[in-house]
């Protein structure tokens, strides 16, 4: 496995090449007329910029530029079919998020362009290939039911990205934490033998950590630049991209493995189970409703509703950023020491019911719902 040195020198040229392509980005953007206008369903006050996911795009081809160039990746590309697979997927799913921030587009057109991605990383060899149940015995996929659940995962996580992504520096915090733990567990894995030399898990995830942390100096409050959609499907495909390679491609055993698999793959799902499950809730509250369509945009998700609590800005995105990092740490506890497995899922479950309890009370009327 290549060591730290040489993830770290693809870590920062991302990360440079990210934060120093934003400002250019802002300003062809605003002379564009390429701008978010405050309305109904957003919070920022000024028109800002969102095509801040082109210069996450260009630190990430940076990263992998880097990665080709340095040599310590050479399992990686020995056989680069996955690697260029990753990038034709990325440029494209960035372009269709790109588009839509510019002139938005049907929302079967958003989702073709997610299974179109999704399939090209499956076609090219990032796909599911095992899957492992807590109290069941690892499943072997078929190369049709691997595509199949490779891309129902991308069109998952590429959605939960997009939907937290609500508040200034809220998804790339979250999801650059989240890639983090994948980043760490991967390097444990490969130091273990479990993983081989050439899975390119570790280095999406770093790059995945860098362009976040390029981008937030931009991103924080108060926002300079949005990611829009074209960062937000970028980071989505990325993370998918990273926790398959990382959790649904080896079937050696490994402490904490099984419940890892159901954590980390899933820590994007389960940091964004609340506000999926407010989105149920809304959902179901507008069909009750006449007049209101089911895609109408509220101000009804967890982070609008930690405002409404009296959080302020920046501590609304600090709480859920706070819950990201204990999952992981949840995750990582029994990678780490080789034991303990089971206060994982126990862990994840206190979470969610703690969860549960603080917001069910806003689910019975959106009249205490205060933005």
């Amino acid at each position: 496995m290549p060591g730290v040195a040489a993830y770290a020198t693809v870590g920062v040229v991302a990360a440079l090449v990210t934060t120093l392509t934003t400002p250019l980005i802002h300003r062809i953007s605003v002379k564009a007329g390429f701008l978010v206008e405050p309305d109904e369903r957003n919070v920022h006050l000024e028109p800002t910029p969102s095509l801040g996911g082109v210069a996450m795009l260009c630190g990430l081809l940076a990263g992998v530029l880097t990665a080709w160039g340095i040599g310590d990746f050479s399992s990686v590309f020995a056989a680069p079919t996955e690697i260029v697979g990753l990038m034709i997927a990325s440029i494209f799913i960035c372009i269709v998020g790109v588009v839509d921030d510019i002139r938005p587009i049907s929302a079967p057109a958003k989702v073709a362009g997610m299974v179109v991605a999704g399939s090209v990383l499956s076609l090219t060899g990032i796909s599911l290939l095992v899957l492992r149940i807590p109290f069941l015995d690892l499943i072997i996929l078929s190369p049709d039911l691997s595509a199949l659940l490779t891309v129902v995962w991308v069109f998952l996580i590429v959605n939960a990205v997009n939907l937290i992504d609500g508040l200034d520096g809220l998804a790339a915090g979250i999801v650059g934490i989240a890639a983090m733990t994948f980043f760490l567990y991967a390097i444990r894995l490969g130091d273990s033998g479990v993983l081989f030399s050439g899975n390119p898990g570790a280095l999406i995830a770093i790059l995945i950590v860098a362009i976040c942390a390029g981008f937030l100096p931009h991103n924080v409050h108060p926002a300079r630049i949005f990611m829009g959609d074209g960062g937000a499907l970028l980071l989505g495909l990325l993370l998918a991209a990273s926790t398959v390679s990382v959790g649904g491609r080896t079937d050696l055993p490994f402490s904490g493995q099984s419940f890892f698999f159901f954590a980390p793959i899933f820590i994007p799902l389960i940091v964004l189970g609340v506000p999926l499950f407010d989105m149920t809730f809304a959902i179901i509250r507008r069909v009750a409703t006449r007049g209101i369509r089911i895609t109408q945009a509220d101000k009804n998700h967890l982070h609008h509703r930690l405002l409404g609590l009296g959080h302020g800005h920046r501590r609304a995105v600090l709480i859920l950023w706070a819950w990201t990092a204990l999952l992981s740490g949840f995750v990582l506890w029994p990678t780490y020491t080789g034991k303990g497995d089971a206060i994982v899922p126990a862990g994840i479950a206190a979470v969610c019911l703690i969860l549960f309890t603080v917001l069910h009370p806003r689910f019975r009327s959106d009249k205490e719902v205060k933005v």
